[in-house]
């Protein structure tokens, strides 16, 4: 029997790497993304920063004005944080990875695990170019660069990530678990927090090869049944949990930006006809049906305008969820004097899909 085969891809400095996407003219300057508390102009944190800011002191946490004091002599850009811009961003990404796993599970709106024990038969030989292919497909159909860590397990796989950053690909074998483990500080381990680092610094454990040789009866007397056992075997690179999705998924959407912004009702259709033949295909993988269509347009003064319409009963084919765009569009256009520069396309109300459904026949506002 061969053994398990674990990805974990992990997206770099995603919200501010998804803001260099939008916008290509910061790429080369610090960008902050920010959770704004609106007390004040900079009262709030940071959420994330780019590479070239964390350079220069920047960190997830810092309050926004510290954050601005440390970029004062340089030419920074701060954004608040678009969290449905990113959603979106990562439902495409995930959708992507889902089709290059045997089993998928994501943990984040930037991360995910990915078992392709099958796909390469077992092989860490030739997970190397799997790895390779799925960032490359990544980069090329959205423009955004990837972790990837490889390992015999979850727990591994999730090292191996963080070794090297951004853009790194590292692949831990099994027979390589312990030599690459032992001399990383122990915090590396999930789990490992500062309270639980300071506690294990005082029983003179600094590494996970420190914990990996401490007594795991004491660990238990110290951490609790659980806990110590769970540090002990993580020590050792021992994880038994499975790669699984985490729960049904509620919606599935699509987002894309206009080669220009227009209200000309067929160029929009050109661009989300598209949109709906990827949703129709995660329908297909997946065997949902929708009971809801809905749109999204971001307008020229960059207002959000939203409209849905749910059926009678739930359908998955493509020429009902196409027509029903297009009526939803009509209408939000007879609505507005505004150009379009974003259409959205989004499905909900899914549920398994059943043989016996009955044909779809009439519209609910």
């Amino acid at each position: 029997m061969t053994g398990r085969v674990i990805m974990l891809v992990d997206f770099d400095y995603f919200f501010a790497q998804v803001e260099e996407t939008r916008n290509p003219s910061i790429r080369d300057k610090p960008v902050v993304v920010c959770v704004y508390s609106g007390r004040s102009e900079d009262s709030g944190a940071v959420s994330t920063a780019n590479y070239i800011a964390r350079k220069l002191g920047v960190k997830s946490g810092m309050p926004i004005a510290l954050a601005k004091a440390k970029l004062q002599n340089v030419e920074a850009v701060f954004l608040p944080v678009d969290n449905v811009f990113y959603e979106e961003v990562s439902e495409r990404i995930m959708a992507l990875l889902r089709n290059s796993a045997d089993n998928f599970e994501q943990v984040g709106i930037d991360e995910a695990y990915l078992e392709v024990s099958q796909k390469t038969k077992g092989s860490f030989e030739s997970v190397a170019e799997l790895a390779q292919k799925v960032k490359a497909e990544v980069k090329a159909k959205h423009n955004l660069t990837c972790s990837i860590g490889v390992g015999p397990n979850k727990l591994v796989a999730k090292i191996a990530a963080d070794i090297q950053k951004p853009d790194g690909l590292t692949i831990i074998k099994p027979e390589q678990v312990t030599v690459v483990l032992f001399p990383l500080p122990v915090d590396r381990l999930i789990g490992v927090g500062t309270k639980t680092k300071a506690k294990m610094q005082a029983l003179r454990i600094n590494t996970i090869g420190d914990l990996a040789k401490y007594d795991a009866q004491r660990l238990i007397e110290v951490f609790g049944k659980n806990l110590g056992l769970y540090f002990h075997n993580a020590s050792l690179g021992i994880d038994d949990e499975p790669v699984r999705e985490r729960g049904e998924a509620e919606s599935i959407s699509r987002i894309s930006t206009l080669k220009e912004d227009t209200r000309d009702l067929s160029a929009i259709l050109e661009k989300v006809d598209g949109l709906c033949e990827e949703i129709h295909a995660d329908l297909l993988r997946s065997g949902h049906s929708f009971r809801t269509v809905g749109i999204s347009a971001v307008m020229k003064d960059m207002s959000i305008r939203s409209r849905s319409r749910s059926f009678e009963n739930r359908s998955s084919k493509l020429e009902v969820l196409k027509e029903a765009v297009k009526e939803l569009f009509e209408k939000l256009l007879s609505e507005s004097d505004l150009e379009v520069r974003r259409a959205g396309v989004k499905v909900s109300g899914l549920a398994k899909d059943e043989k016996s459904q009955r044909q779809l026949t009439s519209f609910i506002e």
